[in-house]
C-alpha cells in the first residue's frame, strides 16, 4: 500500500477525474454495497467542500462539508464514507476530525448537524454528536439526525 494522501477541495477545484473517482467511490459504498439504489448524484456537490483520502488513485474515505444554511441552518457533514478494504485503518476517525477542523477552520462555527445511519450512532457521538429525537427510514435505512454544539 502506498501512502495515504488527503485532500480537501471546493467543487471548483475539482478535476474531472476526482470527481468521477469521489461519484465512483460514493456509489460503490451507498448504492453497491448498500443495496440501495437512489439518485447519488444530488445536485449538492457544487455547493460542498470535498474531503478525502487517497491511495493509489483510489478515493478510500471520503466526505462532503456545507456551511451553515446549505442543508441545515447549522454547517453540515454528509456523505461520509470508508471503502470496505480500509475500514481497520480508521481513516473514519481521521476524516472526522479533519472534517470537523475544516468547519471550525473555515467557518468559524462549532455547531454541525448530520444524519447519521443508526448503526453509525456510537461512532458520531465519539465526535460529540447527539441525537436529536429526529429519526426516520432514508432509502429503507434507519437514520437519526445528530447535533455537534
Amino acid at each position: 500500500m502506498q501512502p495515504i494522501t488527503w485532500k480537501i477541495k471546493t467543487f471548483d477545484e475539482l478535476s474531472t477525474v476526482e470527481l468521477h473517482q469521489i461519484i465512483e467511490a460514493r456509489i460503490e459504498v451507498f448504492v453497491v454495497e448498500q443495496n440501495c439504489p437512489y439518485p447519488e448524484v444530488d445536485g449538492s456537490d457544487p455547493k460542498a467542500i470535498h474531503l478525502w483520502a487517497e491511495n493509489e488513485g483510489e478515493v478510500i474515505a471520503y466526505c462532503r462539508i456545507f456551511e451553515p444554511g446549505v442543508k441545515y441552518s447549522e454547517c453540515s457533514i454528509g456523505r461520509v464514507l470508508t471503502h470496505q478494504n480500509f475500514r481497520k485503518l480508521n481513516l473514519g476517525k481521521t476524516l472526522m476530525r479533519f472534517a470537523i477542523s475544516t468547519i471550525e477552520a473555515r467557518f468559524l462555527k462549532t455547531s454541525i448537524r448530520i444524519s447519521a445511519q443508526d448503526y453509525l450512532l456510537p461512532f458520531y457521538k465519539e465526535f460529540g454528536f447527539t441525537p436529536t429525537g429526529k429519526s426516520y427510514l432514508e432509502d429503507n435505512i434507519p437514520h437519526s439526525e445528530m447535533l455537534r454544539l
